[in-house]
């Protein structure tokens, strides 16, 4: 079979995304056209103007599939290229818009509506956590409600008749036999950008050292240009305690990183499915996350903190508290992660669920 594997907005979690389905179904002909992850208001308009006129002649190959991601408009595309139009369009969400926390870039209602077209347009739509699917129809239910007139009744309806749910397949590390060492190795390794919280772990951190807990972290993750102003901080007020900062550029050493740190911390505000805690939760470490967004349907309730997302200081107080019971039972061996259920994100367990929403007429 011949596919087109379209990624408007290639951040690391989608062209991991990509890349393991590549590796899942070698058998097909893969054809994958990917735009980087910058410019995201830009990027989610124009990309199709971008890919239809140069790579016309590319798109009006002969093809059985598209599989696209969310961020590709997908309708003005088929609009741009009349050849795509009587192919079957499978649209994977690993985010939605309407879930996204309001800032000034992503204020707009243009990625809205590309969403809006993407799923009316698509034959099937796939998305990673049932939390994802769940915000995109209840916020895309508000969103219509504030079109003046002229509003299709059944647009939820259409969208949630063929929509399905499969996680993006985890990177499995085998964890290290660690010793127990008394004092903590820390882990935040997301994007650095205030979606991720970074001035909520901050706050963490601070509360941390008023308790006189002593700890390391590893804080890595993918950078840009401006990094926001709370890891600037713990950068100059935690020297001591930092291991490494920045991006690790080798999948070697992150995977040893991952291996060498005993928890993996969140204090997400944006999360679908959290593919670099579950990460290091695969390479051993224990999780301390929020009790809010895709993890609640992913992580056991003893793993997660209170989230009071309105209050940083009583949120750090909690999830300083769940740190400290996680790591005392640590100590005491009396932690065991296997009832979080990784093995369930694995390639072996995924693969015939992709093959059977792709391939399947």
């Amino acid at each position: 079979m011949r596919i087109l594997l379209l990624s408007a907005y290639s951040a690391q979690s989608h062209q991991a995304w990509c890349d393991k389905l590549l590796q899942m179904f070698p058998e097909h002909d893969w054809q994958v056209l990917t735009l980087p992850g910058r410019y995201f208001n830009w990027r989610i308009r124009s990309n199709a103007l971008s890919w239809g006129l140069t790579q016309r002649e590319l798109l009006e190959q002969q093809y059985d599939r598209v599989i696209a991601t969310s961020m590709v408009d997908c309708a003005t595309l088929r609009g741009l290229v009349p050849n795509l139009v009587n192919i079957p369009w499978i649209v994977y969400f690993h985010e939605n818009q309407f879930e996204y926390p309001v800032s000034a870039e992503n204020a707009h209602i243009e990625p809205k509506m590309v969403s809006l077209y993407n799923a009316l347009c698509a034959d099937k739509l796939v998305f990673n956590t049932d939390y994802n699917y769940q915000g995109f129809i209840t916020g895309l239910g508000q969103f219509l409600r504030k079109m003046p007139d002229a509003v299709p009744k059944d647009t939820v309806d259409i969208i949630a008749d063929k929509h399905t749910v499969i996680p993006v397949p985890v990177n499995k590390v085998e964890p290290v036999k660690k010793e127990n060492n008394p004092v903590p190795v820390l882990l935040w390794n997301h994007r650095w950008e205030y979606d991720k919280g970074p001035e909520q772990l901050y706050v963490f951190l601070e509360a941390l050292r008023q308790r006189d807990f002593i700890f390391k972290i590893n804080l890595i993750g993918q950078q840009f240009r401006n990094i926001p102003t709370a890891l600037l901080k713990i950068k100059e007020k935690f020297p001591d305690e930092i291991i490494n900062y920045g991006f690790i550029e080798s999948p070697e050493d992150y995977n040893n990183l991952l291996q060498q740190s005993d928890f993996i911390l969140s204090t997400a505000l944006h999360d679908f499915q959290g593919l670099a805690v579950l990460e290091a939760v695969a390479a051993g470490c224990i999780p301390v996350v929020p009790d809010r967004l895709a993890y609640k349907e992913i992580f056991p309730e003893k793993y997660r903190y209170q989230s009071v997302s309105s209050s940083l200081d009583n949120e750090a107080e909690n999830m300083v508290g769940k740190l400290i019971s996680l790591n005392r039972k640590r100590l005491k061996l009396e932690l065991n992660i296997a009832d979080i259920g990784i093995a369930d994100f694995s390639i072996e367990k995924l693969k015939p669920l992709y093959e059977k929403i792709l391939f399947s007429s």
